[in-house]
Order: structure tokens, then sequence, then C-alpha cells
């Protein structure tokens, strides 16, 4: 099988970048070790921007190749070195630049040209050419937009002929763009014309989100000054407004997504703007761009000041004529930073191809050891082979609705928002968001409220609970969601970016209880260093768990792990080795050490050990020379809560690790809880483990 794969297309704007990502993605989640390489980029010697794609691929997937080894020539240059006759120097330079990154990775994926200039015959021979040298197979994009079914066909015989005329093979044919409304009757007729030409062919949809420009573009190509809005910068535009008339004409022609142009002396149409902006019964307004030479007055910069969740205000220095024109002849890109499209191209190439497919007639591989990319890429994909319905009860939270927003558009769970409907709307608008089917659920409001209250009186009144007291407990956001988790109406939950691990985890102590076989709940960290996945556990719960719990810490521990993809192989961590030591704290490991054996037999377990001999082979060879799990463990036991939470957070901060968690363990259902000072890729991660966690529980993985 390869260990390279060659995206191009016949044609510009056939979504290639869309195509790009999806692969990419499914390569990482699978294998530790890929580069990316463009044989040739349309980018001048002269201009200081780099390449769009490689910029794209090299930072949303932390590539630490430099960017020079990431493309061999530019365009310019390899038309005039065949211009010179200088053909085969310039395949040569090109097959050099690729061999350099074969030698160091497990896989390159090459990207074509972006058929962005006048040659685009030339473009296609060329890129032909070039996959045929570096024994490439081909993915070859084809844009379907607006173009009729056999028409498409045609392009796409014309293109496979070519590559078979120079001895390439195209094993898969992807139709981007095509219509939402012939989509699966034009996948169907494709797949029934085409079928002796190409073996896997796919059709993804049109998405009109990922072709409307952000304001983050419109910014940047016209070098604008950001006045007010940075954190929105990631609002789309639909249509633009020049606003030159009175408010009563121009507020009318407000739609969704507009961008204002005006003159920034009309203080009459700013502020109409904003109000609009504010207003829930207006559209939702993009931003604005004030043009022309003079600066904003006082008057303004004080308005504009005192106005918190401001929309994107722009300001130019060119007249109102010239900035339409150019904004008009913007046209946009998936950009690294903008989460939104990124979530929603993976989302839809998912969706709408088959990954494990594609993969597996691409390269073939042997995955011996859990790397971190593969843990981390690997989530979203499993969360969304059995959708789940997380509950969030912190709905009112930036960081909960920006994940939100990415897991939704990668469609890896359905989600319920608890809170404020008012507030949570109106933070939604203000941070520019998609959350449009996404359920919101005020506790006090709901209808479930009283059966809720019920239900929590019934379990909990042999503790003194009275009917108010239970309405009063199930009006919280913590204990409504966790109610809803319990009787099935959400299938997890996530907690803690505001509220305390107390309250995030003892609703689900009170009533959803441990699974049958637990006597304790407890936590786990999957810690991603550099070069490996471990997992460590109890870093969060237990102060100091008797010798059976910790037996059972580590064999619910283990079964965690698996469901993750870890293979565990377990160590009892103490300050001994083997018989080396003496103590009571030896003594407690060495116990659970001999009940977690009698009662996982299968597992491998090793303990007392210390961490250098459980993680270290030459220091393995030397304690304990028999062990099988020695210098290999991959699930850390540690013997109270003071050892394991310093250690994960030494770790995490001294190696730079990774650390997702903790995730909570031991409970019928699962309830995970989150740092206060979690980043939005942490509870993006945990929400998705959260869903898996579920899986594994219903029995669906």
């Amino acid at each position: 099988m390869s260990k390279n794969l060659y995206i191009t297309a016949y044609e510009a704007n056939s979504g290639m970048s869309m195509v790009t990502m999806g692969v990419m993605e499914m390569l990482v989640r699978n294998l530790n070790n890929v580069a990316f390489f463009r044989p040739i980029i349309n980018v001048d010697k002269l201009q200081k921007r780099k390449d769009y794609a490689i910029d794209l691929i090299s930072r949303y997937y932390h590539l630490d190749t430099p960017y020079r080894q990431m493309y061999a020539f530019t365009l310019d240059t390899a038309k005039t070195m065949i211009a010179e006759g200088k053909h085969e120097a310039l395949l040569t330079g090109i097959l050099n630049a690729y061999k350099e990154l074969e030698a160091t990775h497990d896989f390159v994926l090459c990207l074509g040209t972006d058929f962005e200039t006048d040659s685009s015959s030339f473009e296609f021979e060329l890129n032909t050419e070039i996959a045929k040298n570096l024994a490439c197979p081909v993915l070859l994009v084809a844009n379907a937009y607006q173009s009729e079914i056999e028409v498409i066909i045609q392009s796409c015989k014309f293109g496979l002929e070519a590559f078979e005329e120079k001895g390439c093979n195209v094993f898969s044919l992807i139709f981007n763009k095509t219509p939402i409304d012939i989509h699966q009757n034009a996948l169907s007729t494709l797949k029934a014309q085409l079928k002796h030409k190409v073996k896997f062919i796919y059709s993804i949809p049109y998405e009109k989100t990922l072709e409307s420009i952000t304001m983050a573009e419109i910014a940047t190509s016209l070098d604008a000054n950001i006045l007010h809005g940075v954190s929105q910068l990631n609002r789309l535009v639909s249509r633009f407004v020049v606003a030159a008339m009175n408010l009563n004409n121009y507020l009318p022609r407000l739609t969704d997504g507009s961008l204002i142009i005006t003159p920034i002396d009309r203080l009459d149409i700013i502020l109409g703007t904003l109000a609009a902006f504010r207003s829930r019964n207006m559209p939702d307004i993009a931003g604005i761009v004030l043009t022309g030479y003079m600066e904003p007055d006082k008057t303004l910069d004080n308005l504009l000041e005192g106005i918190q969740n401001i929309l994107p205000i722009l300001k130019v220095s060119d007249d109102t004529f010239t900035t339409a024109t150019k904004v008009d002849e913007i046209r946009t890109q998936i950009s690294p930073d903008d989460t939104r499209k990124t979530a929603m191209c993976l989302g839809l190439f998912e969706s709408n191809v088959d990954t494990t497919e594609l993969r597996q007639n691409i390269v073939s591989y042997s995955v011996t050891l859990v790397t971190p990319k593969m843990f981390e890429f690997g989530l979203i994909k499993r969360a969304r082979q059995h959708k789940q319905l997380i509950v969030l009860p912190e709905g009112e939270e930036e960081r909960i609705l920006l994940a939100t927003e990415i897991l939704y558009h990668r469609d890896a769970a359905d989600f319920v928002l608890l809170g404020d409907e008012d507030k949570i709307l109106t933070k939604i608008s203000s941070l520019g968001l998609d959350l449009e089917n996404v359920k919101i659920i005020n506790p006090l409001k709901s209808d479930q409220l009283e059966e809720y209250a019920n239900t929590y009186f019934e379990l909990r009144k042999h503790k003194g609970i009275t009917p108010d007291n239970a309405r009063d407990v199930m009006s919280g956001l913590n204990h409504f969601g966790t109610m809803m988790v319990y009787k099935g109406d959400a299938d997890g939950m996530v907690s803690g970016a505001v509220h305390s691990t107390l309250h995030t985890v003892r609703p689900a102590l009170e009533f959803i209880k441990t699974r049958p076989g637990s006597t304790i709940m407890s936590s786990v960290f999957f810690m991603c260093l550099e070069d490996k996945v471990l997992a460590y556990a109890d870093c969060a719960v237990n102060p100091r768990p008797t010798a059976e719990e910790l037996a059972e810490i580590a064999i619910t521990t283990s079964k965690t792990a698996r469901i993750f993809n870890l293979e565990p192989k377990v160590a009892m961590l103490s300050y001994s080795s083997g018989d080396s030591g003496i103590g009571t704290d030896v003594d407690r490991v060495k116990k659970a050490t001999e009940i977690a054996k009698k009662n996982a037999p299968e597992l491998l377990i090793e303990g007392p050990i210390q961490y250098d001999a459980a993680v270290d082979l030459d220091v393995a060879m030397t304690k304990l020379p028999e062990s099988k799990v020695a210098g290999r463990a991959t699930v850390f036991i540690f013997p109270d809560l003071n050892t394991g939470n310093n250690t994960y957070k030494a770790v995490q901060r001294s190696a730079k690790a990774l650390a997702i968690g903790p995730i909570m363990q031991g409970l019928k259902k699962p309830v995970n809880d989150l740092s206060r000072g979690c980043l939005v890729p942490d509870i993006v991660n945990t929400i998705a483990m959260t869903a898996i966690q579920s899986q594994a529980y219903k029995g669906l993985i």
C-alpha cells in the first residue's frame, strides 16, 4: 500500500482545501507522523504572504515542518524552467523535496496546484506528471456546483482518461459542492456511470456558509483598523449594504449577515445600526466598515467604549465607493483560526465520505502505541458514530458555547443548554455563533420541573427531603441536568467550567449512583505526552483509598482505558518496587495489587512499583526484569490523592503535556467535571469523551 496521496482537481474553486482537511484529519487520527507537501505553490517570491493551503494545514494540525520544506517551487519558477527546457530538472527538484519529507514521515499528503491562473490546462498536465513521478495514488476533486450531472460526468471522464494516459491511478473521486436537492440522485448516477473508471466515489453537498466571508477576512483584505469587536471577527457576511440614506429607508434593507459600509461621519447610521444589532426584532448584522480619512470623534469613541460585546467595527481610509468595490472582490478562504468553518468542513467531509473505507485503501498501518494525535483526533470521530445527547448546565458560559459550536458543526453530539434562554440567545448572538438547532431549557420554566422534583423527592425522602426542598434543589442547573441523565432525557452531562467539582458531582452521587460492581466513584486523567498517552488515576476524587478501593480503581481505570483504545498495563505506584520496601503504605499497595489480580486475572498488573520503573525500560530491567508491565505501563494508579494530583500537574506543566480530564468513572451514567480554568479545547475533548463513555455504557461500542 502507498505511503502517499495526491489530491488535485481539474478546475478552480473545487473546494480542495476542504477535502484536504478531511483527508488530513483522517490520516493524523491513525498515523503519528504525517507530512504535508505542495510541489508547486502559486505565491510570488516577492509576496510576503505564505501559501494558503500550507498555512492552513500546518497551523491547524500543528505540523513542525519548516514552511520552506513543504513546497518545491513556485508556479512562476515552474513555468520558467519548462520554457527553458528544464522539465527534468523541475521534476527532479520536486522529487528531492518530497523524498526529504518521506524519509522522516510515515505518510506524505500532497496537494496539487490551485488552478487560479489562466493556464488551467498547463496546471492539469503538470499535476498528472507530478503525481506519476511521485508514484502517488490520486484523489480527484470535481466541482459540482451549478452544473448538470451529465456535464460533470463528461468533465470527470476527461480528467480520468488524462490521468490514465500518464499511468496514474485515480482511486477516488469526490464531487464537491453538489446542490443539496440533487445530492443523492447525483451520487447514484455518478457511481453507476463511472464505476468502471474509479472505485470510490463520494459526493459532498454544497454549504453556503463555507462560501461566506468572515469579518476577519474583510479586515485583513482591507488592511482595516479594528476599532471594536475583535473577539467576534468570525461573524459571517452574506451581503454588504452601502448606507447613505436616512434611517427609515436604510433599516428595512438590513438582512442577516449584512455588512454596513458607511462614512465615518454618519453618526445617525452608526447609532441606528447599533440599535438594530441590539434588537431581537432586527436581523443579525455582521459588522460595520467606517470609511473616509477622518478619525472617530470623541463622542463616537465614548459611545462605543461603553457598549459590551459590540459587533466588529472596522475603519479604513478609502472612500465608500472604493471600499465597496474592494469588498465585492474578496474571496473567502478557510482560516485555521475560524473554528466554525473548520468544524463545518470536517463535519461535512466525515458525514459524506466513508473515511474508514477511504483510509483502508490509501494506506496500511499497524499501531502498537496510541499517540496523542491519534487519541485526540479519534475522539470526535468515535463520538460521531453513535451520537449522544449531552446536557450542559453552564449554557450561559462563553467557553461552553464556543465548544458546543465546534462539536455541533462536527456533528459529534446533540446538545441541551441549561440556563436563562434570553441570556443564552443574547450571548450566542453577541459571539456570532451558529447554534440554531441546539435546545435551550430554563429549569425554572421547564414542564419537566415538577416531574423531576417528584422523582428527587422519592429518591431522597429518606434523607429528610420535603417536596418543597426537592423543588428548590431541582431548580438548580446541575441537579436538573443530572436528573435529565438519570431519567434518560440526556445521555451524559458535562459541567464545572463555572461550578466547583463538588457542585458538579454531588447530584450524581445522590441519585445516579455507582455502576454494578463499583462501590466508589473515581477519576482518570488522560495525559497526552509527546509520544504517548497515559492514564492517571485517581487524581481528583478519593483522598486516601483503602486497598480494596485501590484495586477497584485499577480495574475500573483499565476498563475506561479500553473504552478509549488504550491497552491497559497497570502500574500500582508506590515508593517501593517489588519487595524492596516496607511500611504500611507499601503494604496497602501490595494488598491492592493482590486483590486486583484476583478480581481481574486477565489484566497485566504490577505493584508495588516506582514510577521510573514503570515507564523506563532500562530502570525496569534493573528493578523488575521479569515484569511484563515494568517499563511499558500505560495505566498508573496513585496511592492517594495528594500524590496523584501533584504528579499529574507536575507532568502537565513540566512536560507540557495535554491533560484531558478528570473523567469520572464508576457511575451508572456519565457525568464529567471540568476545571474552572479550562480552555475551549479542554471542553471539546471532555464532551467528546462523555459521549463515548455513554456509547460504551449502552453497549454500542
